[in-house]
């Protein structure tokens, strides 16, 4: 059942034993297991549909996803298949490979394959001298790729970490701590001497993540590239919102009941943990057990007061931590027709046939020089010259997204983009797209509507405070040890409260860990309360 207006406040419930806020992929996923498990759940989302930013929405006569199209972490998951989703109607396309890789300048460009012989059959033929050092870069990184898929698929403790270290007999273990305590440009550049070659690993972690690629702290980004050749990326049909459509039918197939149009005024507390929550308009849910699929620092400072009993050291420690800005906007195009990218023809010359550029995503990369810029002129509330550029155009893999057979629908994300900066009057926007156009042969990009989504807009439309999406930043090394519980052990110092979303371990991405950890938190305790 869904409900999401005044009309129908009546069916609002009053009593539930769970109830989940936020309804993103990982509070579905929460609420799902629940639901599935016997659990009466009820899932209250603030917009008028669930997804997130993992939504495909309707907006100009075309089919928009919110962010970036890609999945590849989740598919990775269990819950996949936990959850039954293939027969709620997700489905996945994937394409040729997963990305293309080129720059401002007319440096050969690069594509990424999946299967790794593959992906070394075209290197060889697009920059053979990289060859040798990716050889060596896979020996080392995959066991480590593996390593971490394996910690995150499962709910984390020092028992479960050593399991499947002991599992893959320690291999990956002690590289992958290592790497976890360095930076990325520390370990990038032990195998590769060229950006070019390793701009694209900063360009989808640390940047994708909002820090300086020479952060210790952030080396685990060296193994994104094994770990797309472990985990294929795809694409949902009819766009990334199947993906959040299929867990909503999957929870309420099971019994879920899900609010809409509602958010949080209040989290009530009593001497034993959590007791209810109260909405926006006052409508107040009782339920010991909440799953806060959000913000959890906004959980904290606007959910509670430090006046009530106990929560004066928690409240406290939660507001004193910094708050972020948003720094990723996205341009939503409408075109006439496909784009030819100058980076195409050269392509297709050098691994000797023709390939299809648009359906992969293309990363644009700034050169070191351009990112040590963005990350100054972030800082000052102003925009690079040469930002990080992501482009895809969905329509072309995936038809069943295009409304308008004639059109296409192109995706350009652009980093950094920060919050402070006066998008209201800004022409930002703008240059992007003469950016996007300078990268086209001349007169190929013909562009017919477009809107802009930026840090401002995300706050407005989808409750992300100051434009910003939190998410887990933590090493391997704070799992194992169970530090902050709150987020890496679902044990937030509020009995009945479980903090989940991105900013819980394994967040960040369309992964859905954290999600599948808080309902499996829940199952776990309401079981030791039985026995």
């Amino acid at each position: 059942m869904a409900v999401g207006d005044d009309a129908y406040l009546a069916e609002i419930p009053d009593l539930a034993s769970v109830v989940v806020v936020g309804g993103g992929h990982n509070g579905l996923i929460a609420a799902a297991y629940l639901a599935r498990a016997g659990v009466d759940t009820v899932l209250v989302e603030a917009r008028d549909d669930v997804g997130g930013c993992a939504s495909t929405v309707t907006d100009l006569g075309a089919r928009f996803n919110i962010c970036n199209c890609d999945h590849t972490m989740i598919r990775a998951m269990p819950m996949l298949d936990e959850l039954d989703l293939a027969s709620h109607g997700l489905q996945y396309l994937e394409a040729e490979f997963s990305m293309v890789h080129t720059t401002y300048d007319d440096d050969p460009s690069w594509v990424f394959h999946s299967n790794v012989d593959a992906h070394l059959h075209d290197l060889a033929h697009t920059h053979p001298h990289w060859v040798t050092p990716y050889r060596r870069y896979i020996a080392d990184a995959m066991p480590v790729a593996k390593l971490a898929l394996e910690i995150a698929r499962t709910t984390p403790s020092t028992r479960s970490f050593l399991a499947r270290v002991a599992a893959m007999r320690g291999r990956g273990a002690l590289r992958l701590l290592r790497w976890s305590r360095l930076s990325a440009l520390e370990v990038l550049n032990e195998y590769f001497d060229d950006w070019r070659m390793w701009m694209p690993a900063v360009a989808t972690g640390p940047t994708v993540w909002g820090v300086h690629p020479g952060v210790p702290g952030t080396g685990l980004a060296a193994a994104s590239y094994a770990t797309r050749h472990v985990v294929r990326t795809g694409r949902p049909v009819g766009g990334s919102g199947a993906l959040t459509d299929a867990l909503r039918r999957s929870f309420e197939a099971a019994g879920g009941r899900t609010v809409l149009g509602h958010s949080v005024r209040q989290l009530e507390i009593d001497t034993a943990g959590v007791s209810a929550i109260i909405l926006d308009d006052g409508h107040r849910i009782e339920a010991r057990t909440v799953i806060a699929a959000c913000d959890p620092q906004r959980v904290f400072h606007d959910w509670l007061t430090a006046d009530q009993s106990g929560l004066r050291s928690a409240v406290s420690r939660w507001r004193s931590q910094p708050v972020h800005d948003g720094y990723e906007s996205k341009l939503d195009v409408v075109l006439a027709q496909r784009p030819l990218f100058k980076h195409e023809t050269r392509l297709a010359q050098a691994v000797g046939r023709e390939i299809d550029v648009h359906s992969p995503t293309t990363v644009v990369a700034p050169s070191p020089d351009d990112l040590e810029q963005a990350h100054l002129r972030r800082s000052e509330g102003a925009v690079a010259d040469r930002p990080t550029l992501l482009i895809n155009v969905p329509t072309v893999l995936d038809p069943s997204m295009q409304l308008d057979p004639s059109e296409h629908v192109l995706s350009l994300e652009v980093l950094f983009t920060p919050y402070a900066h006066p998008w209201t009057s800004s022409s930002e926007p703008e240059r992007w797209l003469s950016l996007l156009d300078q990268l086209c042969e001349p007169g190929t990009l013909q562009v017919k509507r477009w809107r802009a989504m930026t840090p401002d807009r995300y706050e407005r439309e989808f409750s992300m405070h100051r434009g910003h999406t939190p998410a887990f930043s933590g090493p391997p090394l704070q799992t194992l040890i169970g530090r902050r519980p709150a987020l890496t052990r679902s044990r937030a110092e509020i009995p009945g409260l479980h903090l989940s979303g991105a900013a819980a371990f394994p967040g960040a991405g369309i992964l859905g860990g954290a999600g599948r950890n808080a309902a499996m938190k829940v199952l776990a305790d309401r079981a030791r309360r039985v026995r």
